[in-house]
């Protein structure tokens, strides 16, 4: 499994986000891993099975997938980066998306 997977979830229609495209590179931009969310908006093989401590970005490519459901957007992408200070600790960080607004928390 990757040291970190994410899912994204649509908050405006409740329901997972299938068919978002994920980068994962580290604080230089340095590509790791990349995906797209499933039928339950999960992503879970995104990257290195392990990673060392450090700064790292995930890229979710929103415009994309609201542009296939026929929605505007204000996020052509949304861009988190959150620090792996724990190198042995697996990482999941899921997005709940909207068209007009996100948030992100450090899951489990």
């Amino acid at each position: 499994m990757s040291h970190v997977t994410t899912h994204v979830l649509d908050a405006a229609l409740g329901r997972p986000a299938a068919g978002v495209a994920v980068d994962l590179s580290d604080e230089a931009g340095t590509l790791l891993g990349q995906g797209v969310t499933d039928a339950d908006g999960r992503v879970a093989d995104l990257g290195p099975e392990a990673l060392v401590a450090g700064v790292y970005r995930l890229t979710f490519h929103t415009a994309a997938y609201f542009e296939a459901a026929g929605r505007d957007s204000f996020w052509p992408r949304v861009v988190l980066e959150f620090q792996l200070a724990d190198a042995s600790a697996h990482h999941h960080v899921p997005l709940l998306l909207s068209p007009f607004a996100f948030t992100t928390y450090r899951g489990s």
